[in-house]
């Protein structure tokens, strides 16, 4: 875990994981008061679920996953995409990030399978987690094993790519100007 630079980083959350997996890579950063850990991605789940279940932390509510792209991101990171659990405990008012980088091992330009993309499924700890990985997966192609039913939500089944990763043209690759127009008398 990273060495404490600012009193945020004593968010009593960082010492109960610290002590719950004294062997795991963690580090822990904070930003305009906001405290994120940072997990690997096999420990996600496992981390994820202690943060839930134990009797100091009982992060009972998952509010969001997101993704992020960092590609081209001024700044060195762990890895080019992060997937970002928004966990919320209503009892203490305390919000606490936990992400997980991940780097692709395969171009990132068409919807490959890359086994390098891949993150433990947590609907079996939270169910309302089901739609917010699937619109990770239908954006940014990062796959969440054991999802009940990871498929696109956004784009339609066969679309050629993931849109929001950085490398994704911005006017898109022609899949507009493919699209079968369908006005009021032909519907």
């Amino acid at each position: 875990m990273a060495t404490p630079t600012s009193p945020k980083l004593d968010h009593p959350t960082f010492a109960a994981v610290k002590a719950a997996f004294p062997s795991a890579k963690l580090r822990a950063t904070e930003f305009r008061g906001q405290s994120t850990l940072i997990v690997e991605p096999g420990d996600a789940h496992a981390i994820l679920a202690f943060l839930r279940d134990d009797a100091k932390t009982r992060y009972t509510f998952l509010s969001d996953v997101t993704g992020v792209d960092y590609l081209n991101y001024p700044t060195p990171m762990p890895g080019r995409f992060a997937v970002i659990y928004n966990l919320i405990a209503f009892d203490r008012d305390d919000r606490f990030f936990v992400k997980v980088f991940l780097d692709p091992s395969i171009p990132t330009n068409g919807t490959d399978e890359d086994p390098a993309l891949y993150v433990d499924s947590v609907c079996d700890l939270w169910p309302g987690a089901e739609w917010t990985e699937r619109e990770v997966f239908d954006m940014y192609g990062i796959r969440f094993r054991n999802h009940p039913d990871l498929r696109r939500i956004l784009t339609w089944e066969a679309y050629p790519a993931h849109p929001l990763r950085k490398d994704y043209p911005l006017r898109g690759r022609g899949e507009r100007e493919s699209y079968k127009v369908v006005d009021r008398s032909t519907s």
